[in-house]
Formats: C-alpha cells, sequence, structure tokens
C-alpha cells in the first residue's frame, strides 16, 4: 500500500479503538418521492452532524463543493460516487476518484448492487474506480448491498448473501466494505474473518428508536467490524448531534446503550 491511501485511511480510522463512526448524507435518490425531514436541509443538517465530530462525512460532490467549507480539514470527507435505485432503472457513476481528490476526500465511496441481473455491470463500475483511484493513493469504500430479485429487489441481511457481498468487493480490490449487518455478532464475525480488508456495517433502515438502533450497533461492534457507516438513524434522529454521540460511545467505548445516552446527554429510561 502506498503512503498517501496508508495516509487516508488512517485518517478514517484514527481512533485508538480502531473503528470508525461515519455519517452518510448521500441519500438524495433513493427518495423520488420526497426527502425526508433530515435531509431537506443540508447545510443545517451537515452543521448538527459535524458538532457531533464524525469521524467522517459522505456526501456527492455537489454538496462537498458548495457546502463543506467550513468542515474541510476538521472532518475526513468521503465523495460518494455512484447512485441507483431498487429496480436499477437508475444506476450510474457521477464522481470520478480525481474529482475526489480535488475535493480534499480521504476516500470515494463506490456503492453497488449485487445478486442481480446487472450485478456484472455493478462490478465494473466497483472496479473501474478502484483502477482510476490507484494512481492517486485514494482508497475506495465499496458499499456492495445484496437484493432479493424475486420481489423488490430488496436489500437483504441473511449470512450468506452479505458473504457474497464482501467477497465481491474484495475481488474487485476495495480498500474497505460497507456492507448490511446480518443481525447478529456470531454470523457477521465469521463474515469479517474471511476478508483482508476492513469491514464496516452499514446503518440499516431507520429504527423504532434510538435505543434499538443502538442495541444493534452493539452486536457489529462484538462482532469485530471495524465499525459503521450510519444515515437515517442519526440524520432522521429528533436530535442528530446527540444522536452520533451516542453510536460513538457504543462504537468507541464499548458503552452500554444506557451508558451512551447518559454520555450523549439523552433520556434513558429503560435502555440496558
Amino acid at each position: 500500500m502506498n503512503q498517501a491511501k496508508l495516509t487516508r485511511l488512517n485518517r478514517l480510522f484514527a481512533h485508538p479503538s480502531g473503528r470508525f463512526c461515519s455519517v452518510a448524507i448521500d441519500h438524495f435518490i433513493g427518495y423520488q418521492r420526497g426527502l425526508p425531514d433530515g435531509l431537506t436541509n443540508l447545510i443545517q443538517t451537515l452543521a448538527l452532524v459535524a458538532a457531533g465530530t464524525p469521524d467522517a462525512v459522505t456526501m456527492m460532490k455537489g454538496p462537498a463543493r458548495t457546502a463543506w467549507a467550513p468542515y474541510a480539514g476538521r472532518i475526513p470527507l468521503i465523495i460518494s460516487s455512484v447512485c441507483f435505485t431498487a429496480d436499477d432503472a437508475v444506476m450510474q457513476s457521477i464522481a470520478r476518484p480525481s474529482e475526489a481528490v480535488l475535493l480534499g476526500a480521504d476516500a470515494i465511496a463506490v456503492a453497488i448492487g449485487v445478486r442481480g441481473p446487472r450485478e456484472g455491470e455493478y462490478l465494473k463500475i466497483l472496479a473501474t474506480a478502484v483502477e482510476e483511484a490507484e494512481p492517486f493513493g485514494l482508497p475506495v469504500i465499496a458499499h456492495v448491498y445484496p437484493r432479493d430479485y424475486s420481489s423488490t429487489a430488496a436489500i437483504v441481511h441473511d449470512p450468506e448473501n452479505v458473504m457474497w457481498a464482501v467477497r465481491c468487493g474484495i475481488e474487485c480490490g476495495a480498500d474497505v466494505i460497507k456492507t448490511p449487518f446480518t443481525g447478529d455478532a456470531v454470523s457477521f464475525r465469521q463474515i469479517v474473518a474471511t476478508s483482508p480488508v476492513p469491514v464496516v456495517a452499514a446503518g440499516g433502515p431507520k429504527a423504532d428508536s434510538l435505543e434499538a438502533a443502538l442495541r444493534l450497533m452493539l452486536e457489529v461492534v462484538a462482532s469485530g467490524a471495524r465499525g459503521a457507516t450510519i444515515g437515517r438513524n442519526i440524520w432522521g434522529a429528533s436530535d442528530p448531534t446527540r444522536a452520533l454521540l451516542a453510536f460513538k460511545a457504543v462504537i468507541h467505548d464499548n458503552a452500554t446503550v444506557k451508558e451512551a445516552l447518559r454520555r450523549a446527554g439523552l433520556q434513558v429510561e429503560d435502555a440496558q
């Protein structure tokens, strides 16, 4: 690994825990019938997220050009480069590694779907990004989502398909792989153990409560994964800054849900 890539990866995984807690605000293409409240005002959302000091923020190149300046150099930036819809009607790479470097990014994220009729095209997108990023020493984070095409191409979380997703990222040369969590530490640990590169969990759908999302994150940490990238369970929370602080307490400090909520200044109630 060249020194430029190592430097950028070290920024992402700078915490002594060896894990990272990043926030993704790159979800726009998935909400074609209106944006959720947490994504409507990007300037406000960024301010709330930045106040919690995430280990990185993932966003599309447009907002990075127009809204990231107050945080440049303070928080690692990951440029999201691919947008696609569940039915694959949209499947495009909209940012190049060279653009990410010019924006000061520490990595480029490439989201792909696998286990479908267009899997080969997705793998080509990822492999091409890896090839183009290498001369810049720019890490590629593969966001690999296995899907079930027997119904609505919904993302699936069973160990066999998640293992396939991780292997696809490995084979294409990704430096970090983000994939759906299987739901329990034992099965995810078996998958993480097979990967020569860091595996992080996707934050997943909006949980019923912050407590529920934190309990799931405890399992992610117990699996040996290198952290998580979280979206709607942070920017969709009533207080995104405090939600992020709670996630950081779990991911970095192995805090219980009750302790994480307390550290974040949130009401504990019956959390464990």
